[in-house]
């Protein structure tokens, strides 16, 4: 009701606007994009692409303090973005800004970037700044249908793990729960997806649908917390009536409307990178990205070997043997290589000589990383970090934060920082999704915030993986980098897939599988299955593991949200091509006009000729090609190919 009273007021403002109303206007770079600024009794916000309205915010407000523009100053921004261990190395970004001075010591920044529109307020009060809320409603008209990806706690619905799939419907039809974010929606002939970037010592934002709006809402500020009895886990029991303070001059979060008029523009979209603080850590060259050797998911299920696979030594032993002969450069120790229930992070198990494997490890070259919780870390920070630095880990993989009010978003930058300061790296498990952070502190090298793999381990039959898999990559990486955990070498098709708790089958193929490693950012990604699957099949593991981790330029080819997926990958003179489709088998002609003028040899791994009956059927082959030709693919029923293509030397 607060919402429609606030949208109510604000339309019947903009339809009786006075000619003293005071509007203020920019553009994109392109001149395609218009973005006004407007205030009558309260401030509004209109975006046009090509003259037409896409998204209208009727209402800007920041706790009932931001009303009244003082005044206004336009700007041009020209940024040349180091990037490491992102989609590529660096990029440009331009943009036009207005900066509005207002009442209160508030203001508002409005840039408009070719790719689309971004707002954020700022305060330049010295004292305590308490803010009761924040008005962020997102209009759409003409709007056909939405994105959206609700979280999976009713009762709270701020408390969870960021993980659902997305939910394809008319936006006055869907249902009235909290949605994380990105969200997308169409309007007419391009969708706009709502992001954010630059989220520091502030609750993220979810979304509720109402009509043909988006309405904003945010965790608030946690009074009480206590601890579950299971990981020693922290959780919210009491909340505040604000969702945010702090004190002396500062700038919130930007709000982005992304715009993109082509599906395969939108995974390769950088806003929300480019919108982020700069680098905070300084030299990045002690960090170095790769492929990990994971433990939980395939349960420890090693066979055919002389002792007993657990969670002990002789197990991460033989995960070290695995990842050296495969050049993996880590192994991870998930979830119980220390009392998870007492949260005694400081000790081991007796099952585990970590001073071992950390030395067995480095002989072999193979780095250690070590499974915490969030909170529990950040209670022996300094001490954790201090202890396992010095021992030679390498990282975190820091997990179970589910949440995103504004404590929890400072303790992931705490976490960050000290980390950085120690030379520990970062892959944030049970995360909101990305919202630039990996600028600010490039350490952190993975988020999950994803309907990942591991979904796979209790899944019901109904669970539409493959289609969820090429829908996620146009919306959910606009954000940033995911951890999806992908490697499965059990797989099943839609008919015969079961679910497998203790020895997990993923749905779709083998290929599927394989194309995760080239269509997914992600430069810290786990090999999920056990060694001893892998080494059933070597051709096919050497391959998946030598594919890069870091890359020089991404494209997304062909693609349509929902349906199927084409990206293409440049590491130095070498492609990689990696597609996947959803349950429906298809074919599709791949030229080869973005390869420069020569001829090629590609190594192919390509869905077998009865993928369609066994999952795990692939075909290995190396053919020739010329950049001039059109290659015809097909792909069994969530299916996959990975091509590898490298110019022919003369």
């Amino acid at each position: 009701m607060r919402y429609a009273q606030y949208i109510l007021a604000g339309l019947l403002l903009m339809a009786t606007a006075s000619t003293k109303a005071k509007e203020y206007k920019t553009t994109s770079p392109n001149g395609r994009i218009t973005v006004t600024v407007g205030e009558d009794v309260e401030m509004w916000l209109d975006m046009k692409l090509d003259g037409k309205t896409v998204v209208e915010v009727p209402q800007l407000d920041m706790a009932n303090k931001t009303y009244g523009i003082r005044s206004v100053k336009k700007s041009e921004l020209h940024e040349d973005i180091i990037a490491p261990f992102y989609r590529q190395p660096r990029f440009k970004a331009e943009a036009r800004q207005l900066d509005l001075k207002l009442k209160n010591g508030f203001g508002l920044q409005v840039r408009a970037y070719n790719e689309g529109v971004a707002y954020r307020f700022y305060t330049t009060n010295k004292g305590e700044t308490v803010i009761d809320n924040e008005i962020a409603v997102f209009q759409f008209r003409n709007h056909q249908k939405a994105w959206l990806s609700y979280s999976t706690n009713n009762e709270k619905p701020f408390a969870m793990a960021f993980q659902n799939v997305y939910h394809e419907t008319k936006l006055s039809e869907a249902e009235q729960k909290m949605a994380f974010l990105p969200a997308t929606v169409q309007v007419d002939n391009v969708k706009v997806t709502i992001l954010e970037s630059d989220l520091r010592s502030y609750p993220g934002m979810f979304l509720k649908a109402d009509g043909d709006m988006l309405c904003a809402y945010h965790a608030p500020y946690p009074k009480r917390m206590d601890y579950y009895r299971w990981r020693s886990m922290s959780h919210v029991v009491e909340t505040e009536d604000f969702i945010a303070k702090s004190t002396g001059p500062r700038t919130y979060p930007w709000r982005i409307m992304a715009i993109t008029e082509n599906d395969c523009d939108m995974p390769v979209n950088n806003l929300v990178y480019a919108l982020a603080t700069p680098n905070q850590i300084g030299n990045t060259s002690w960090i170095h990205p790769g492929k990990v050797a994971w433990d939980w998911w395939n349960d420890w299920n090693l066979r055919s070997v002389s002792f007993e696979a657990g969670i002990n030594t002789d197990t991460y032993l033989y995960y070290i043997d695995f990842a050296a002969k495969n050049n993996i450069p880590y192994v991870v120790l998930d979830e119980g290589w220390y009392d998870s229930n007492k949260g005694d992070l400081m000790n081991t198990i007796a099952a585990i000589d970590l001073p071992k494997l950390i030395a067995y490890g480095q002989e072999k070259g193979v780095g250690i990383v070590l499974w915490t919780v969030f909170n529990v870390l950040d209670e022996h920070l300094s001490e954790a970090c201090e202890k396992y630095a010095t021992m030679g880990v390498k990282g975190f993989k820091v997990d179970f934060l589910d949440r995103n009010d504004q404590t929890a978003v400072e303790m992931a930058e705490r976490i960050a920082k000290t980390c950085a300061q120690h030379k520990l790296f970062l892959d944030y498990h049970g995360f909101y999704a990305p919202t630039g952070m990996s600028r600010t502190y490039p350490n952190i090298l993975n988020y999950e915030g994803v309907f990942g793999m591991e979904e796979c381990r209790w899944a019901k039959k109904t669970t539409d993986m493959p289609r969820y898999d090429v829908t996620f990559p146009f919306i959910r990486m606009m954000a940033g980098q995911v951890d999806f955990t992908p490697g499965a070498m059990r797989n099943g098709t839609k008919e015969n897939w079961v679910e497998c708790y203790q020895n997990p089958v993923s749905m779709g193929t083998r290929c599927h599988q394989a194309a995760c490693y080239v269509i997914h950012d992600s430069p810290f990604t786990m090999l999920c299955d056990a060694p001893t699957n892998y080494e059933r099949e070597p051709e096919y593991t050497k391959f998946i593991a030598s594919i890069p981790d870091e890359w020089d330029e991404t494209r997304v080819l062909q693609g349509e949200i929902g349906k199927y997926i084409v990206t293409a990958r440049r590491k130095g003179n070498i492609w990689y091509v990696g597609g996947q489709t959803n349950w429906d088998s298809r074919t599709i002609q791949l030229p080869l006009h973005f390869l420069g003028e020569g001829s090629y040899i590609t190594k192919m791994l390509t869905d077998g000729i009865n993928a369609n009956h066994n999952a795990e059927d692939y075909l290995l082959d190396t053919q020739f090609h010329h950049n001039r030709e059109t290659l015809t693919i097909k792909m069994a029923s969530g299916g996959g190919f990975v091509f590898k293509i490298e110019e022919l030397k003369n």
